[in-house]
Parts: C-alpha cells; sequence; structure tokens
C-alpha cells in the first residue's frame, strides 16, 4: 500500500465500517511529536482515491471528545501525505428546520472548548488566520454532492463547540440559539483549527441526531425510547454521510491543487525565525518546516 494518502477522513464507527467491509488496505500505526494518534490509520483506496481514514474517538469509541489526541490526529495525517480532510461528527440541532436525521456542511464555529491542546505552536508566535473556518473548496464540493444522498443537506450552519462530555444545560442551549448557533457538538474544536495550522483543507459534514435540550421532546415515550430514537437518527445520518462523502472522494481530483488553506502559514509566524529553538523546527519539521529552511 502507498504510504501517501491524498485525502483524510475523520469520522466514527460508521465510516469505519463501510471502508473496512471493501476488505482491503493497510493499517498503520502513527508516531508523533505529539503522542500517539486516536488509533491506526487505515490506507485504503476509496471511489477511485488514496485515502486514509482514522476514528476519532478510537476503536470501541473509547476516547471522550476532551481527551481526543487532537495534535496527534492532525500530525499524523499531515505526515502521511494528506492534504485536505473531510470530517463528520454528531450534533444536536438547534434549528428546527434542521432535521434530526438530515447533513450540515458547517460554515462557522463558535468555539468555547478549554480543556484541549489548540495549537501546534507552543515555543513561538503563530497567528493563522480563521475568519473562515473551513475550506471553501471542500464545501463546495461536498455540497456539490447533496443531490447523490437522498435527505436535505444544508449548505451552512454554525456549529458551536462545547467542551462536554455532558450535554448542555436548557439556559445553555437556549443561549446558543441567541447566539445564532445551528448545531452543537463536542469535536469540530481545535480540530479546525489545527488542519489550519497545518496548512491542510478541512471541512466539516455535521449529523444531528436530535434537537438539543432548548425543545422539549414530543411524546411520552422513556429515556429509553428516546435514546433509540437517536440512535436511529444517527444510523440514517450516517449512511447519507457515507453516500455523500463516498462521492466528494471521487470528484476530489477535480479540485485545483492548491488553495489558501495550504497557504495558512506563509504571514502566520511572528516569531525571530534566527531564534526559534532548532529543536522546536525539527518537531514541527512535518507543518512548518519548510519555512525553516
Amino acid at each position: 500500500m502507498d504510504t501517501i494518502a491524498r485525502l483524510g477522513i475523520i469520522g466514527g464507527s460508521g465510516l469505519g465500517q463501510a471502508l473496512t467491509a471493501q476488505g482491503r488496505g493497510e493499517w498503520v500505526d502513527v508516531d508523533t511529536p505529539f503522542g500517539r494518534p486516536s488509533g491506526k490509520i487505515l490506507l485504503t483506496d476509496w471511489s477511485g482515491t488514496a485515502i486514509a481514514f482514522l476514528s476519532r474517538h478510537g476503536p470501541g469509541h473509547l476516547i471522550n471528545p476532551s481527551m481526543v489526541n487532537y495534535r496527534a490526529n492532525i500530525y499524523a495525517l499531515k505526515k502521511l501525505g494528506v492534504r485536505r480532510i473531510l470530517a463528520s461528527g454528531a450534533t444536536g440541532s438547534l434549528r428546527e428546520d434542521v432535521h434530526p436525521g438530515e447533513l450540515v456542511v458547517a460554515d462557522q464555529v463558535i468555539d468555547k472548548t478549554f480543556r484541549r491542546a489548540g495549537t501546534f505552536f507552543d515555543k513561538m508566535a503563530c497567528h493563522a488566520e480563521l475568519a473562515e473556518p473551513f475550506c471553501p473548496a471542500l464545501r463546495k464540493l461536498l455540497i456539490g454532492c447533496a443531490d447523490q444522498v437522498s435527505t436535505r443537506v444544508h449548505d451552512r450552519g454554525t456549529y458551536v463547540c462545547m467542551e462536554g462530555p455532558q450535554f448542555s444545560t436548557r439556559a445553555e442551549s437556549l443561549m446558543h440559539r441567541t447566539w445564532g448557533g445551528d448545531l452543537i457538538g463536542m469535536t469540530c474544536m481545535p480540530e479546525a483549527k489545527l488542519a489550519r495550522e497545518a496548512e491542510m483543507c478541512y471541512a466539516l459534514l455535521a449529523l444531528p441526531t436530535d434537537y438539543d435540550c432548548w425543545k422539549p421532546h414530543e411524546g411520552s415515550g422513556s429515556k429509553e425510547q428516546l435514546l433509540t430514537t437517536i440512535l436511529g437518527n444517527l444510523q440514517k445520518a450516517t449512511d447519507n454521510a457515507v453516500a455523500l462523502l463516498k462521492v466528494a472522494a471521487a470528484r476530489i481530483g477535480g479540485l485545483k491543487e492548491t488553495c489558501d488553506c495550504q497557504d495558512a502559514l506563509k504571514l502566520a509566524i511572528w516569531s525571530d525565525k534566527t531564534k526559534v529553538d532548532p529543536a522546536e523546527v525539527r518537531k514541527l519539521d512535518a507543518i512548518c518546516g519548510r519555512y525553516f529552511t
């Protein structure tokens, strides 16, 4: 198996099952200066495209959102040659018209996380632009594949990323709506920030599973029945996400070779490069080595 992957896929067990069902590919261990990623990475071919798949929460979904080693995950994909990432993740819906089971191509983020390492640059000043946190070219690609799935695909949405692992209080959920949030989740950040620092294109396909707690649940069913409904919505959204991402993977070759995401550090490193510790430069070689040669 070629160890150079054109496209990175970050997702959950549903995507992993779809890819491993092909019965081909190679699982590889990748070490990084930031520790181990969430698990082995699957190198395989999907829709004619060389991809690297990483399960964000690891085998068995054992890693909670706050404990995911986001830096190692992004670094490992970069080390494998990935330049573009399509990510997916379950969310709650904060809008009446974003129904559970549909898909959302997010376009903005409000970051409420506070326990996670959010940058590769601990020992130098690097200020990457993040006004548009998701790659416009990848977003356009995903939106263009919407007609290939049997559910509505919303072409924009603001993702509120909370720390978790507990869900929101009702007061918080209502507040997130007043902020302009459309989705609530726990994994988009710092994943998107780190992808930008690594000069990788990144887009997120969100999978709403319920209406969070701002909206009272209809009916008088038990909590067990509610969970069954949510899991059913997740399965429906996952099936559609797999179908959409498969088409996107087939069309990824039609994108131009470079975009602004892949030069995100060109003006971002403010430190005097002659004074940066050479050991730190070596550590971050896969991320920013070209700016120190």
